[in-house]
């Protein structure tokens, strides 16, 4: 995949509960040849519930909502992954959509558009824009929410500047780029202020619910045609999985490396594997090749039954 990047963080003392991680890409540039549009998604299960992030760049220009709309349909169509849980993008408990969408404002002249803007009647700009007419007629579209547009259109811009397009080409300004979310099951059961059909709070039966904090723009970055938009959301849920797959227990404290010896315990549902191994990590570690050393969690075939293992490890530091 060419010219789309999804980067996916966690907090390292969420690793434990993080699981089945997958990754999908689907072309849409040139027929499915060429990577500059398309779109790219993670999943996971996290604590036991299905959450899956999908990063689309659909195809440009006013006239083709349609096209997007398409390329929008394929991707949810290829991208399939393993597993029972959720085999199909739509089909987890939760799903954060964004990107450079490229969808466009209908009807409105380029004047009229920089007349709303500039006198901050964003509303009769977000009525024409062709996502949000698109989620009365698009089936695909069902249950994807999206808080309030409040920020100005975040495209085109003259490079450098917080000026709207002034090239040959006289860009109408758009808010191309945005993030939608979207529950499996359920409508939302609370809506933000002046929010239309899209809420800033919404909830599955389970108890799963999205809050979204804020949503914005950054105007201040000038390195691109597009202002880069933002938000943060909270997920709550209950547990259905509160047990780590491996549990690691160290009895005394190690007073040099030659005392290094600790005990693990795997879950009866972890698959082993020879490849399996346990390493030391300084506090604050940002990733898990970040490791101070590693020593292999060896199973003799003796120990298949045994719930607790022993590790004794010499670290070349």
């Amino acid at each position: 995949m060419q010219g789309v990047l999804l980067l996916v963080f966690a907090k390292y003392y969420h690793l434990p509960f993080l699981r089945g991680v997958q990754t999908e890409t689907t072309r849409t540039g040139l027929g499915g040849y060429w990577g500059n549009k398309g779109g790219v998604s993670a999943r996971m299960s996290v604590f036991g519930h299905t959450i899956c992030f999908l990063n689309c760049h659909l195809p440009a220009h006013m006239e083709n909502s349609e096209q997007r709309m398409e390329d929008f349909e394929s991707i949810l169509q290829q991208q399939q992954f393993e597993g029972q849980a959720a085999t199909g993008v739509l089909d987890h408990d939760v799903v954060f959509w964004f990107g450079d969408l490229n969808f466009r404002i209908d009807e409105l002249e380029i004047p009229a558009v920089k007349t709303a803007i500039d006198n901050n009647k964003l509303t009769m700009l977000w009525e024409k824009d062709q996502l949000n007419m698109a989620k009365d007629s698009e089936t695909v579209l069902v249950g994807f929410l999206e808080g309030p547009l409040k920020f100005p259109p975040t495209y085109k811009f003259d490079v450098g500047t917080d000026t709207y397009d002034t090239s040959g080409k006289k860009r109408k300004p758009a808010w191309t780029d945005r993030i939608l979310w979207r529950l499996r099951a359920t409508a939302p059961f609370g809506q933000a202020p002046n929010a239309g059909k899209r809420g800033s709070v919404s909830g599955l039966s389970s108890g799963t619910k999205v809050t979204q904090h804020f949503y914005r723009s950054h105007m201040e970055y000038m390195v691109s045609d597009h202002k880069p938009v933002s938000s943060i959301f909270t997920l709550q849920f209950p547990y259905k999985v509160d047990m780590p797959l491996v549990t690691i227990m160290v009895e005394d404290e190690w007073n040099s490396i030659a005392d290094a010896t600790c005990t693990f315990k795997a879950a009866p549902n972890f698959a082993r594997s020879s490849w399996d191994w346990i390493g030391l990590y300084k506090v604050g570690f940002k990733h898990h090749k970040d490791y101070v050393g590693y020593v292999w969690a060896k199973q003799e075939e003796a120990d298949y039954h045994r719930v607790e293992h022993e590790v004794r490890a010499t670290f070349n530091i």
